[in-house]
Order: structure tokens, then C-alpha cells, then sequence
């Protein structure tokens, strides 16, 4: 029943990186989340510190990666977890970098 975890965990964090990955990339963003995201590479980089610290965890709990000390991992991955909450929530609350302002200024 292990595996059951750590492979779920590990496959939500690949999913998430990819995700991020492909939103760094192109800008798209998923449809759900796409009214919501004024700044796309934020968004992108918040997914893909927010996958690598469940995709490790997943690795960590399957074995396949060697474990170090419990208090390192588990600062590392409330680290890159927050970092990626972070960022997200930025992305969300920030204004668009283009205003109408910007895109046909006056006396033009």
C-alpha cells in the first residue's frame, strides 16, 4: 500500500512540473485557472517549485531517492512549497503588466 502513495504523490508532482514547465514555455495556462492569471510566468514557476517538492517527497517515499536527514527535507519542502504558493498567489493578485494605457498611448 506504500507504493500506492508514493506513486500518486509522484505522479502529481510530474504532472504539476510538467504543467509548469509548458506554462514557463508557451503561457498557456490551464482553461480553469486562465481568467484568474494576469502574469502566466509566475504562475508557471510557482507550479514548477510546487511539483518538485511533491514529486521529490514521492520519490523519497518510494525509495528510489536516498534520504537525508528528516528536519532538511521537510524545511525543503515547506520551502519550495510556500515559495510556489507564493508565486501562484502573486500571479493571481497582480495587476497585468499591459494596461490600455500602455498599448495606445495618448497623442499617438
Amino acid at each position: 500500500m506504500a507504493w500506492a502513495v508514493g506513486g500518486t504523490c509522484a505522479f502529481v508532482g510530474l504532472l504539476a512540473v510538467v504543467l509548469g514547465t509548458v506554462t514557463l514555455r508557451t503561457g498557456w495556462v490551464l482553461p480553469t485557472a486562465r481568467r484568474h492569471v494576469t502574469r502566466p510566468g509566475l504562475h508557471g514557476l510557482g507550479a514548477l517549485f510546487m511539483g518538485t517538492s511533491i514529486l521529490l517527497q514521492g520519490l523519497v517515499h518510494l525509495g528510489i531517492l536516498a534520504a537525508v536527514s528528516w528536519e532538511a527535507r521537510v524545511l525543503g519542502e515547506i520551502g519550495c512549497l510556500f515559495t510556489g504558493l507564493l508565486l501562484i498567489a502573486l500571479s493571481h493578485l497582480l495587476p497585468p503588466r499591459r494596461t490600455l494605457e500602455h498599448a495606445d498611448p495618448p497623442g499617438a
